[in-house]
């Protein structure tokens, strides 16, 4: 596996950070997750694979655990805001100086520095920053948020993902670890580089929703089928416009590039007429870009995802991605079918493995620093 070694502090945090962290477990890396004593992580459906380490970080005998463990460690993924590492003397400069070659990653909303950067906020907010929100929506609606997708992972974790690993390769030269600056803002933001560079191109200059990638185009938009599902329609080029056509049994000369109003009510029409599955024997196997609309449970079981092993069972039963991408000679192994780790379930290894011995353990235990699951003498 492509991270196999590298072993990653995640201070424990919600969507953005938790996901970064899966990636890197996925490709290999050895994840531990610092959670605070008493925590649940019944909110964190993203720990399958990782350790758990339950420590109160704002003791200073939590913090030389701390300290300790990141001087064996290869990255730190922090998702607090600004200043708050520094407190509790934790911060970059702090252990950068006790381990050189990590890599401190910091994953925040705003980013360290700026205007709006010790404000709260969620995707939402930082999407709105970004421009991108703007964007999305139909015509005559008010800018609608595609739920947390762009900032806490395109934007958050996967960037700040890109960035770790851009890091590590840096650091196969230096020698050196730096500070990996990672924000949801401009995360995002990048991530919707093409569209902040594509605004002159004539897929845009209209309203929001009365562009041809924003649902304005009837050849690109969502249709409800005679069952109440949806099929998909993307058929922008010519000759996938002309195949839409005839799996649609319209006429060839059904404009294309006018009239969009009224060739939505045209496609909508007739998409009412056939379910859904009637709809995927006419354009299956066409080069019409019409595909159905998969609910959750349905994507697993489609014979394209399918063949591939493209979703896998969890221990619950439900089905979750695999790992992306595919690498040929080290390939990742999602770690989502495994059950997740109870609370505080690898303290005392861990603890251990950096020589603490097993009175000591328990001492920081009664004292409220660490957080154990079962006596030491079961382990």
């Amino acid at each position: 596996m492509a991270l196999k070694g590298i072993q990653v502090i995640e201070l424990g945090g919600l969507a953005p950070a938790p996901f970064c962290g899966m990636i890197l477990a996925d490709f290999g890396a050895t994840v531990i997750r610092v959670t605070k004593i008493g925590e649940r992580l019944g909110m964190d459906s993203l720990a399958n694979g990782k350790k758990i380490l339950a420590l109160n970080l704002k003791s200073q005998k939590g913090q030389d655990v701390l300290c300790q463990l990141s001087k064996v460690s290869d990255v730190l993924i922090e998702p607090f805001r600004p200043g708050v590492m520094e407190k509790l003397g934790l911060g970059p400069s702090t252990l950068l100086e006790k381990n050189p070659r990590l890599i401190y990653s910091r994953l925040t909303g705003f980013g360290q520095s700026g205007y709006y950067s010790r404000a709260a906020g969620h995707d939402i907010n930082y999407v709105a920053v970004s421009g991108l929100l703007s964007l999305l929506g139909r015509k005559g609606s008010k800018p609608t948020a595609p739920v947390n997708l762009i900032a806490d992972f395109g934007g958050g974790g996967l960037m700040c993902a890109f960035g770790i690993v851009a890091a590590l390769l840096e650091r196969t030269s230096s020698g050196r670890g730096q500070v990996v600056d990672a924000n949801m803002v401009e995360g995002s933001a990048y991530l919707g580089s093409w569209l902040f560079r594509s605004q002159k191109l004539p897929f845009w200059g209209q309203p929001r929703g009365s562009n041809i990638l924003d649902t304005g185009a009837h050849f690109y938009d969502t249709y409800e089928t005679k069952d109440g599902k949806y099929m998909a329609v993307g058929a922008i080029e010519p000759q996938f416009y002309s195949a839409l056509l005839k799996g649609l049994d319209l006429p060839e000369n059904t404009p294309n590039w006018a009239d969009f109003e009224g060739g939505k009510e045209t496609f909508a029409r007739r998409f009412l007429e056939k379910t859904q599955e009637e709809w995927c024997r006419v354009f299956d196997g066409t080069d019409a870009c019409v595909t159905p609309v998969l609910a959750l449970p349905e994507a697993a079981e489609h014979p394209h995802n399918a063949g591939r092993r493209a979703f896998l069972e969890c221990e619950d039963g439900s089905v979750a991605p695999a790992a992306a991408p595919r690498l040929s000679r080290s390939p990742a192994a999602s770690l989502a079918s495994l059950p997740l780790p109870r609370q505080a379930q690898h303290t005392a290894q861990i603890l251990r493995s950096l020589g603490y011995p097993d009175p000591e353990i328990t001492q920081l235990e009664e004292e409220g620093v660490i957080e154990t699951v079962t006596p030491l003498s079961k382990y």
